[in-house]
């Protein structure tokens, strides 16, 4: 007697990414507190970083013997110097011996900025640590109660906005098309750019009521409104913005699982509209991943690519940061991290650095 068939199986139910009722857990939610410890990290070293240059720069200019190291860092605080060292390597190939780490740290901005988005501005600046650190002032104190000023006219933001670019536009002018590369061999090797760092340190050091009163204001003004000086003034996060305009990584938010709950623009630090946004191509997105962070539906925004296709959030810090240390080894290795400049030379600038005036 024939065995009766078989009852084919039903096809097991494809089980669901998220349990029905179950809240699904942001695993990037971490990334804001990582942010604060590399932020935290990189303000702590600076600070360091500048102790040890005062060091240096009393004991060269006490006529006394120098037992401190000039640490090369301190030229990450020299941008338009090395602006002009980047002309002169791009016009001669020749690398700026003067402050070559202050070269090298900004091509690792610039590439940092390319692969992955402004990451130098949102992981690793001292001014950008502070500025959030002001934010967080304002968000337990004024924001709290309600008395928060944001911009919220977008025509007011984006011309105030503009002011930064303004400021690259005029140091494009006069340093990549109004100096040649006699004007900026001259420059570069001025007793004025051999105090430069001297000249930065005495601002600080010797503040004028002036500058002080500008400090104040500006860190006022951190507090109300968020990243008041990245947003609107640096020049420095302009360049970096319209190098990462051109980077292939970029926040996607997937419309058809948007809440429009704005967690997202909230998160932002520049107050990116992200939530009415199907991808964030603006310069002004610094590639914090704050607004991924704060998303609370799975796969809505993600990094280059919709869905689980898409590169992981910690792919920009990663390789933002990886890059930025990749050349600062080779710069080590290749002999491109330590001026040439003799210690007779530097304290003959640093004596002159109170009365040297632009050339």
């Amino acid at each position: 007697m024939p065995e009766p068939a078989a009852t084919p199986k039903a096809p097991a139910a494809a089980t669901p990414a998220v349990a029905p009722g179950s809240k699904w857990r942001n695993p990037y939610k971490i990334l804001p507190k990582v942010r604060w410890l590399v932020q935290g990290a990189f303000v702590l070293f600076f600070v360091l970083v500048g102790i040890e240059f005062h060091e240096f720069y009393r004991q060269a200019v006490s006529g006394g013997p120098v037992t401190a190291h000039r640490p090369p860092a301190v030229e990450a605080f020299l941008p338009l110097s090395a602006l002009m060292g980047l002309k002169r390597f791009l016009l001669t190939g020749n690398y700026d011996e003067i402050h070559p780490a202050g070269l090298t740290i900004l091509i690792a901005a610039i590439l940092s900025s390319f692969l992955a988005r402004k990451v130098f501005c949102s992981w690793v600046c001292p001014v950008g640590g502070i500025s959030r650190a002001l934010e967080w002032i304002g968000k337990k104190t004024l924001w709290k109660r309600g008395k928060r000023v944001p911009v919220v006219n977008r025509g007011v933001d984006l011309a105030l906005s503009s002011l930064k670019y303004l400021l690259l536009a005029f140091f494009f002018w006069a340093i990549v098309i109004g100096m040649d590369k006699v004007a900026i061999y001259k420059f570069m090797n001025s007793t004025y750019n051999h105090a430069a760092d001297a000249k930065m340190l005495l601002f600080f050091t010797e503040i004028s009521r002036t500058a002080a009163i500008v400090l104040i204001v500006l860190s006022a003004l951190s507090v109300v409104v968020k990243n008041f000086w990245c947003r609107y003034l640096c020049p420095y996060g302009a360049l970096l913005g319209l190098v990462s305009w051109a980077s292939p990584q970029r926040v996607v938010r997937d419309a058809g699982s948007c809440t429009d709950c704005k967690a997202c623009t909230r998160a932002c630090p520049v107050e990116i509209a992200v939530h009415k946004k199907p991808s964030v191509r603006t310069p002004e997105c610094t590639g914090c991943m704050s607004c991924v962070a704060a998303c609370p539906v799975e796969d809505c925004l993600t990094v280059t690519k919709k869905g689980r296709s898409s590169w992981s959030p910690w792919y920009l810090p990663v390789a933002g940061l990886g890059t930025i240390f990749m050349l600062w080894a080779i710069a080590r290795v290749t002999g491109h991290w330590h001026t040439d400049l003799s210690l007779q030379t530097l304290v003959e600038a640093y004596r002159q650095a109170n009365t040297l005036l632009h050339p």
